[in-house]
């Protein structure tokens, strides 16, 4: 993978004019490299990204607008504009917009990994039916969690 050209990615603009299209939500990719991928999500009220781990990658938000609960390993917690989001290595984190209100936050994995392909692969499913998002992202090293008894 190349190294970070210097410049702008504009506000309303993803590198090359991607823009994708998972799980309900819209990922506008803003930088790509082996050391590091950030992404623009737009999570609408009522969408969310399932509990999972990223076994070798720590992943960061930092809140733009709105509200997120989060499923933080063992413990869940809220999010709001301003606040920043560490999620380790290893550690097992869902994302739910339980609020009314659209949520806008920026995104970045350490390092990229398969992160940008899975993307594309999720973009690209006829329908993102949860057993085929489930099997690809396993084979881009991401691994969601059974759903908790009675969930």
């Amino acid at each position: 993978m190349k190294s970070e050209i210097t410049g702008i990615t504009r506000a309303n603009e993803g590198i090359q004019g991607i823009s994708w299209n998972i799980l309900g939500q819209t990922y506008v990719p803003k930088s790509n490299t082996e050391h590091s991928f950030s992404w623009h999500a737009t999570l609408p009220p009522g969408t969310f990204v399932p509990p999972h781990i990223h076994p070798d990658q720590d992943e960061y938000l930092y809140m733009l607008e709105g509200k997120l609960d989060f499923m933080l390993g063992n413990s869940e917690s809220q999010a709001t504009a301003g606040d920043l989001i560490r999620l380790g290595m290893g550690v097992p984190h869902g994302i739910f917009n339980k609020s009314e209100q659209t949520a806008k936050v920026l995104f970045w994995v350490s390092p990229t990994r398969k992160l940008f392909d899975l993307f594309w692969g999720l973009h690209n499913m006829k329908e993102q039916k949860p057993e085929d998002v489930v099997a690809m992202a396993a084979e881009f090293n991401v691994h969601f969690l059974p759903p908790p008894p009675g969930g």
